[in-house]
């Protein structure tokens, strides 16, 4: 009755060892399966987002390029000031130069 006994407790020991062995083996491919299935499922929105990304990165290195143009463009506007003092006094010249021609005309 003892080797009965005896035979059971092993056989227990046995199965509940076999089945320890069972699960930790096929634990990493189940794990690598939950791994595969997320990533094929959220692989495609990734892509999307990454092409998002690189397009909203291209329209903005172009809105980029645009205001540095913008803004340079207005500096050399202001170091303009000098040109048009110049162009006014030219001109300012013209008309007074215009106005003794017209005068000397009138008199004769």
């Amino acid at each position: 009755m003892e080797d009965q006994e005896l035979q059971l407790k092993v056989r227990r020991v046995t199965d509940k060892f076999t089945e320890s062995m069972y699960v930790l083996a096929n634990e990493p491919s189940v794990a690598l399966y939950r791994l595969q299935e997320h990533v094929r499922r959220s692989l495609p929105e990734l892509v999307q987002h990454k092409t998002d990304m690189q397009s909203w990165e291209e329209q903005s290195q172009g809105a980029i390029y645009s205001v540095e143009y913008a803004c340079s463009a207005v500096k050399s506007m202001t170091n303009s000031s000098v040109y048009f003092k110049n162009i006014d006094g030219l001109l300012r010249q013209a008309i007074s130069m215009k106005e003794q021609i017209s005068s000397s005309q009138g008199r004769r």
